[in-house]
């Protein structure tokens, strides 16, 4: 059957890549960015520019446009990586990170909670980096610390959205060749939104809320 999917951050990297692979399984997919790009517009997919989820008026204009919308599978993607480390800690990107991929996932989850219903899923592209008991080097503060709370956020929302059988997935794609990390990862962005897309949809009520990497694994808190 076909779903409609919603997907933030899409116009490059995972997003992009996910926007394909539910467009080539045949679904509905609506790809919501700032600004689209020539690899979006490519896509047989529906493209909402304009949509910062990190501002009031994004998010607004995101309502708008979602309004008349059934959405079956909710994907928050967008996401941003900065680096801080200890001695040289920059409490302005920190923050930045907090809103942009800890906050705005969860706004974005609950402004469009009126167009989820029973059998919906929302899936959260996380990171392990977001992990305490994985945290093996350090550094990376304003990252780690928001991706773990993007984690607890979608832990409590699991446990909110149960009794309306809405299902919620926690993903690591991998270390993903991407922008984000100057191309240096050692899984192609296709593969990861491919993996992720599978995890997508067998996601059932009696795995939501557990926090996955792409390739299955159940990952430590």
């Amino acid at each position: 059957m076909k779903n409609t999917v919603v997907i933030t951050g899409a116009n490059r990297g995972i997003g992009l890549k996910l926007a394909q692979q539910f467009a080539e399984q045949g679904d509905r997919v609506i790809a919501l960015c700032r600004q689209s790009s020539e690899q979006l517009a490519q896509l047989n997919v529906e493209i909402v520019t304009g949509v910062d989820v990190s501002t009031k008026q994004g998010l607004e204009h995101m309502v708008e446009q979602l309004k008349q919308t059934s959405i079956d599978v909710l994907v928050c993607n967008a996401g941003i990586l900065r680096d801080e480390q200890l001695g040289q800690l920059n409490i302005d990107t920190i923050r930045e990170q907090f809103e942009v991929n800890a906050l705005a996932p969860l706004r974005v989850a609950e402004q469009l909670l009126p167009q989820l219903s029973s059998g919906s899923k929302i899936a959260m592209i996380t990171s392990r980096m977001g992990s305490i008991a994985d945290n093996g080097s350090g550094g990376r503060y304003g990252y780690r610390m928001s991706k773990a709370a993007l984690n607890a956020a979608a832990m409590s929302l699991s446990k909110d959205l149960a009794p309306q059988e809405i299902a919620v997935g926690i993903y690591h794609p991998g270390y993903v060749q991407t922008d984000m990390v100057n191309n240096n990862g050692d899984i192609s962005a296709l593969e990861a939104a491919s993996r992720i897309v599978g995890l997508i949809n067998e996601l059932s009520m009696s795995e939501s809320g557990v926090f996955k990497h792409s390739n299955g694994q159940v990952l430590p808190w």
